[in-house]
């Protein structure tokens, strides 16, 4: 069967054989995915010393190689799909988006241009037609105006491109030196964008990360923008960019978008909002008023693959003018002409990103959206936030603790507090119930530091997680704060 294997890569029912066996393997998986820890165990250097130092000669047969996956790879995993995964930001899976990853492996479509794979390319606009009309975002974004959505692989990468686009096009507006163009965003901005800054040319020097105010819940304040753009103005540099935020990556806070793009497009700023986290919950009516003011913005990007049910790599970005994207980062090689991009009424998704090769991304997607209906990706949504909220109201009875800010959608930000305990004595003590927590292997969470305060994040999201898991994490919360506050008592 092996030398079979080698001299044939891709025969059917070889293929049938080990796939059934490995569909088997990772449903035992998730049948058992309680009985790991959440977070790794292993030490440094665990899986370098117990692998080959050099590749097998001859073939090895499946039933082989998962026994060792087992062995060695299951240990060294954190297990993002365990329901009691509570930490940095949910990346729930689904049956749906696990057959669509199949699909889009098995065609294995390298969909560059609209002739390479007319399927990938059009199953993309429709799915991102699809997405748009269920946010609701204006219809300038749609491909029926002049607008139109590409599935990119990260956040980071939409910064990239949207921020190539807008260096692009104030380029071309007017003659400037590209150290006088100014990017702005808050302190609660994900740190990606300043790695897509550096990537593009702009210097760390030239973003302005304001600060925000627990007064005023990290959101970007419309009147620190304005004093930061009119003083760089006054510098003789140029605005250019700005970042707002829906769903800020530590406290999930909401940049008023209406205000802030207003002052944006008095200087001629190019605006992104960035909604990785939170732009999935926005299918739900009662959570799309933090959308308001989006008309104003150039480009609009969220990820699937957080809170969608779709797993990683997949970021849906809108632009309001697609020319901006494809202007700055179309190329026309000999190799790649054909007739349907001639007539120009094709889109070739290799001149809205950085790279030429593309995944089918939309198959995925579509097989999610799909297979649960909006309904049923509401009802996830909607499960989340309830045990959110049910989380945040048993902290807010205790008295032991405090929920340092508003929670907006399924994230919860608290600390510990102990009597007369300084702010200093306070971080050790959420720090050190955080660490005692995490080594339970039972659950994995992790901080954030706001103004000074370092707080516990619990973000309720992964697909498995149930009530009876979050009610297990407030016992264990309880439990250890008791234990804790006791021993601080017994030294003083």
């Amino acid at each position: 069967m092996g030398s079979q294997a080698m001299l044939n890569p891709l025969d059917p029912e070889e293929f049938r054989r080990q796939a059934h066996i490995v569909v088997d393997f990772l449903a035992d998986y998730y049948l058992n995915i309680e009985n790991y820890p959440v977070c790794s165990q292993v030490e440094p250097g665990f899986l370098t010393k117990t692998m080959p130092l050099s590749a097998p000669l001859q073939p090895q047969p499946i039933e082989t190689i998962l026994q060792d996956v087992q062995k060695h790879i299951i240990p060294g995993l954190t297990h993002w799909q365990s329901p009691g995964f509570f930490a940095y930001f949910q990346s729930n899976a689904s049956t749906g988006n696990f057959l669509g990853e199949m699909l889009l492996t098995g065609f294995n479509s390298v969909g560059f241009n609209w002739l390479a794979s007319p399927a990938a390319t059009e199953l993309e606009m429709v799915v991102m037609e699809w997405l748009l009309k269920l946010l609701q975002l204006p219809k300038s974004f749609s491909f029926s105006s002049n607008g139109g959505g590409v599935i990119h692989g990260s956040t980071c990468e939409s910064f990239v491109c949207t921020l190539i686009a807008a260096r692009e096009k104030k380029l071309s507006q007017r003659k400037a030196d590209l150290g006088k163009l100014v990017v702005y965003c808050s302190d609660q901005t994900h740190f990606s964008l300043q790695k897509a800054c550096r990537v593009v040319g702009i210097s760390h020097n030239n973003v302005r990360s304001i600060q925000t105010k627990k007064s005023m819940n990290f959101q970007l304040s419309s009147d620190a923008l304005l004093t930061a753009i009119e003083s760089d103005v006054r510098a003789g540099l140029i605005p250019l960019y700005v970042c707002l935020t829906l769903g800020t990556t530590s406290t999930t806070a909401v940049d008023p978008l209406l205000a802030l793009s207003e002052i944006a497009k008095r200087f001629l700023m190019w605006v992104h909002v960035d909604a990785a986290y939170a732009g999935s919950a926005c299918i739900c009516p009662e959570f799309r008023h933090f959308l308001d003011g989006v008309e104003g913005a150039n480009s609009f990007s969220f990820n699937p693959h957080k809170w969608f049910l779709t797993t990683l790599d997949c970021c849906c970005l809108w632009v309001k003018d697609q020319s901006d994207l494809t202007k700055a980062l179309s190329n026309d090689p000999e190799l790649l002409k054909n007739k349907a991009s001639d007539t120009k009424n094709v889109v070739d998704y290799k001149d809205w990103q950085i790279a030429l090769s593309r995944r089918f991304r939309a198959m995925k997607l579509w097989m999610v959206i799909r297979s649960y209906g909006v309904t049923g990706l509401q009802e996830v949504i909607r499960k989340h936030v309830k045990l959110a909220k049910h989380f945040e109201a048993l902290l807010i009875a205790d008295k032991r603790f405090e929920v340092v800010v508003p929670r907006n959608f399924a994230t919860v930000c608290f600390k510990l507090l102990a009597p007369n305990a300084s702010n200093e004595d306070s971080k050790r003590l959420t720090q050190t119930l955080l660490d005692s927590l995490n080594a339970s292997g039972l659950v994995y969470m992790t901080h954030a530091v706001i103004e000074g305060v370092y707080v516990i994040r619990v973000a309720i999201g992964a697909t498995l997680t149930e009530e009876k898991h979050v009610h297990m994490l407030w016992d264990m919360v309880q439990e250890h704060a008791t234990h804790l506050l006791a021993s601080c008592a017994d030294i003083e």
